[in-house]
């Protein structure tokens, strides 16, 4: 079975930052390109994940992510 996912360089990991789609501010943990598609055809999208304060994570588009 082929992978669904890999890791992607960015240079704001491990950094504060803030998803401007819901104003939550946290830490960029990882960005990853993912194939998000529950059929035979793939759809690959980059998924930033942040670790909000309350130490839960949760993603966002990559394009969401700004600087905090």
């Amino acid at each position: 079975m082929p992978e669904r996912y890999e890791y992607v360089p960015h240079r704001l990991l491990r950094r504060r930052v803030r998803d401007v789609a819901s104003g939550t501010e946290g830490v960029l943990m990882a960005v990853i390109n993912e194939d998000v598609s529950n059929s035979v055809h793939p759809h690959w999208m980059e998924l930033a994940y942040i670790r909000a304060a309350s130490g839960r994570e949760f993603t966002t588009a990559v394009g969401n992510v700004e600087q905090a």
